[in-house]
């Protein structure tokens, strides 16, 4: 029976995508526990950092079993599957795709036996930038089975189990110094788990103590979910393992710090702790600065749920003017299995947000959003607030103009897509049909989130990558799908799933 789409996101208007979140991973070391069910309700916790595919990944000391699928959390699992899922570790993962197709070869945990005999399953949060390179380096070593899967993950898995003079902790040690990107790691074998963070620490990963065990997740509110007590984060450059003799660590690099601050923008719930710093906090903080720096003479704040609400609580209190809710979202009409007819599709906005025409009508509104895209989203908006009787709009947007890709975990539109690489901010204003435009600076961004500038990544604002990238033409989505194979010596590469949908980093760099 075939699974939906997993395109439950937070975009407002399905056709007009906003960043789509990084992967979210999962691992729990606990004897005497459930460990499928923790692990299950972990990524439950993380449904919003990838909803194309979910999986579970466990082993009961002899062998590792690998569960995973298209789809949701909650339509992947259920009660019987995860009973039948026995051990004492276990990883997963829910996806979004960044590198590869959204198939049932590209879900994760990635599997691959090692010629010791040993089982080996890995799930990844981030991006690699030199996926090309190391896919040249596997073909060219002759790694069996390195392409079974077109992911950067997958490729990463081949490789630590392609040494069987070494242990999966040896191998480790010697294949996460070649990698070049963003990853947060958690794989296992049949007795340890590992987890491992790239040494600019771009996505986030947290380690946590549960009373028979240990945890790590990608944010603290995967810990919170399954009642374990937040102990640190993973270092970047750190390799954790976690076995029946404890927790040991080791470095693999040394630290450069540059988290992602989209994260505080976006991605990570508001109930995540990042850096020490609350992302809630940081975004109502965000809010206060925001209308420090781009005041409105109006009568409400209202944001557009629900990624704008705080950054929209704290305009309201730091500018005096109300705050209300003025638009009212469905959280579940964008889990459909069933088409729209042409009819409905044109109502876009609509099926996801309805206006309060009595709280709207004859008001000067402020409304903050947490980003705009494409402009697509605000454009609908601003026509639908308008319509319902609003006589001024407002815009403020709670970070800076997106005017370059990522390529480090988050997908965003192509850099020709992007409004505010070719508008400037009265040009964007006009094209959404805004009264004001104001986007917080990132000055502000950054003071909101307690952070030192020189830690934080901020290459959608700025263009300065902190990883050195690979060539434009080997940076693609669907580099391993075989539409650049030309650029992967010793490897003619293969069709998994269909590529002909754009989307991740594809000549994001060389379009105008």
């Amino acid at each position: 029976m075939p699974r939906g789409d997993g395109r439950l996101t937070h975009d407002l208007d399905p056709h007009s995508p906003g960043p789509q979140d990084a992967c979210g991973v999962f691992g729990v070391w606990a004897p005497g526990e459930e460990v499928a069910k923790l692990t299950y309700f972990g990524l439950y916790a993380l449904q919003h950092r990838g909803q194309e595919a979910a999986g579970i990944a466990v082993s009961d000391g002899a062998s590792v079993v690998v569960y995973k699928d298209l789809g949701l959390v909650s339509q992947v699992f259920d009660e019987a599957t995860l009973g039948s899922l026995r051990g004492h570790l276990a990883v997963g993962h829910t996806r979004y795709s960044t590198t590869g197709a959204s198939t049932w070869e590209n879900a994760q945990p990635t599997f691959r036996t090692t010629d010791a005999g040993t089982g080996l399953a890995l799930c990844h949060n981030g991006n690699l930038v030199n996926t090309a390179e190391l896919a040249s380096r596997a073909a060219d070593a002759g790694v069996p089975g390195a392409f079974t899967s077109t992911t950067d993950s997958d490729l990463v898995t081949a490789l630590i189990a392609a040494r069987p003079d070494l242990s999966v902790e040896a191998a480790a040690m010697e294949v996460l110094p070649q990698l070049r990107g963003a990853f947060s790691f958690t794989f296992m074998d049949e007795n340890t788990l590992y987890a491992a963070r790239d040494p600019q620490g771009v996505r986030p990963l947290v380690l946590g103590r549960l009373e028979r065990g240990w945890v790590v997740a990608s944010e603290t509110a995967a810990l919170d979910i399954v009642g374990a007590s937040v102990v640190r984060e993973v270092e970047p450059g750190e390799l954790i393992a976690v076995d029946e003799n404890g927790l040991r660590s080791q470095h693999f690099a040394h630290s450069e710090p540059k988290g992602c601050v989209f994260e505080y923008v976006y991605l990570a719930r508001p109930d995540t702790t990042i850096g020490g710093r609350g992302v809630h906090a940081a975004r109502v903080e965000i809010g206060r600065r925001l209308a420090k720096e781009h005041p409105a003479d109006a009568d409400l704040v209202i944001p557009v749920p629900e990624s704008g609400t705080p950054a929209a609580v704290g305009y309201a209190e730091a500018s005096g003017i109300p705050y209300g809710l003025g638009l009212v979202k469905n959280s579940y009409v964008g889990r459909t299995f069933i088409q729209p007819s042409q009819t409905i599709r044109q109502l876009g906005i609509r099926l996801k947000l309805n206006p309060l025409r009595d709280v709207i009508r004859g008001k000067r509104l402020v409304v903050v959003d947490d980003s705009i895209v494409r402009g697509n989203t605000q454009r609908a908006l601003i026509r639908m607030l308008r319509e319902a009787g609003a006589i001024e709009v407002h815009v403020r947007i709670s970070s800076p103009p997106v005017k370059w890709p990522c390529f480090y975990g988050i997908d965003f539109a192509s850099r020709a897509e992007l409004i505010a690489n070719g508008l400037d901010i009265d040009g964007v204003r006009a094209s959404i049909n805004a009264d004001s435009l104001g986007y917080v600076s990132e000055q502000g961004l950054i003071a909101a989130t307690e952070q030192p500038v020189n830690r934080l990544c901020t290459a959608c604002f700025t263009g300065e990558y902190p990883i050195p990238l690979a060539e434009s033409e080997l940076l693609g989505k669907h580099l391993l799908e075989g539409i650049e194979r030309r650029a992967v010596t010793g490897w003619t590469g293969r069709q998994a799933g269909s590529a002909a949908v754009s989307g991740g980093a594809d000549d994001a760099l060389t379009r105008p």
